[in-house]
């Protein structure tokens, strides 16, 4: 038996008008800022995530929000726009054999190369996002290096999320995504607050340091590191930004230096500064 089928139904309106002029402006600020690069498929996400911003300020359009960017007071906003667009996907131990190659090759590595000199450990989560990929590195690092007390050991956490970086500074979190750390080291460097909530043991948050920091702003740090984790950072960029920050990356390591990046990140036809040594694993070209 045929049956008409009901007629397409137009989508429900929303609460804000996105026209596309607005949506270009919020682009462009974005790509200005981080590098990152918003198109068209984007935009969805660019409404759900700024919608909240809007009701927060009274804003009737994102016009008007994007007049209020481009305002004396607008300065403050951005800030806040661009913590709401950022991604901030992330769990402890996440893409588990990075650490593992941390542990088994980058730290032995070292601890037959620096036995006899300065034992000096530096390595950059940058985009820590919520703190649990920093505090992974100072896990392993702690296990690898047991409690020789010679060690300097230091780990940069920087990302541009404000709100993210107050989050790792605290160090506590729902106890559930305390699931993926490994039973030894949980029972070691996690210590529960109550039924709901876990926090980092002392010895790892003394030795990770929380910084705000926008990777296309002027870097304050030194170096060199020994190891960067540069995961899912890179993702939106275009080619152009991720040959400028690859290059950065590789002038702030140490020759031979590691770099870890996302699984779905390349240096393929983007830079020549390093050679890949494992699964989206990389050392540079001294």
């Amino acid at each position: 038996m045929f049956t008409a089928s009901s007629p397409a139904q137009d989508p429900p309106p929303r609460e804000f008008a996105l026209r596309q002029r607005d949506f270009l402006t919020i682009s462009r600020v974005v790509r200005e800022s981080t590098g990152i690069v918003l198109g068209d498929r984007k935009r969805d996400l660019v409404y759900s995530r700024l919608a909240r911003r809007l009701r927060a300020l009274g804003c009737k359009t994102f016009s008007d929000y994007c007049s209020y960017l481009d305002s004396p007071d607008g300065e403050a906003e951005r800030r806040k726009m661009l913590n709401a667009i950022t991604t901030n996907l992330t769990a402890f131990f996440r893409e588990a054999h990075h650490f593992a190659y941390l542990a088994d090759v980058v730290l032995a590595n070292l601890r037959k190369t620096r036995e006899r000199s300065g034992r000096r450990l530096r390595i950059w989560s940058a985009g820590c996002s919520s703190g649990e990929e920093p505090y992974s590195i100072a896990m392993t690092v702690r296990t690898a290096l047991g409690d020789d007390a010679r060690w300097d050991a230091k780990i940069l956490a920087t990302d541009i999320d404000t709100e993210m970086v107050a989050s790792g500074e605290a160090g506590r979190y729902l106890a559930n995504r305390a699931a993926s750390i490994p039973s030894a080291m949980r029972h070691r460097f996690v210590r529960r607050v109550d039924d709901h909530t876990i926090e980092m043991a002392d010895e790892l948050r003394s030795m990770v340091f929380f910084r705000e920091l926008n990777l296309f702003d002027h870097w304050p740090m030194r170096g060199p590191f020994d190891a960067i984790f540069c995961r899912n950072v890179v993702i939106y960029f275009d080619n152009d930004a991720k040959r400028v920050l690859f290059d950065r990356l590789a002038d702030i390591l140490t020759p031979s230096g590691w770099l870890f990046v996302g699984h779905s990140e390349s240096l393929f036809r983007v830079t020549d500064r390093f050679r890949q040594v494992g699964r989206t694993i990389h050392q540079r070209m001294s």
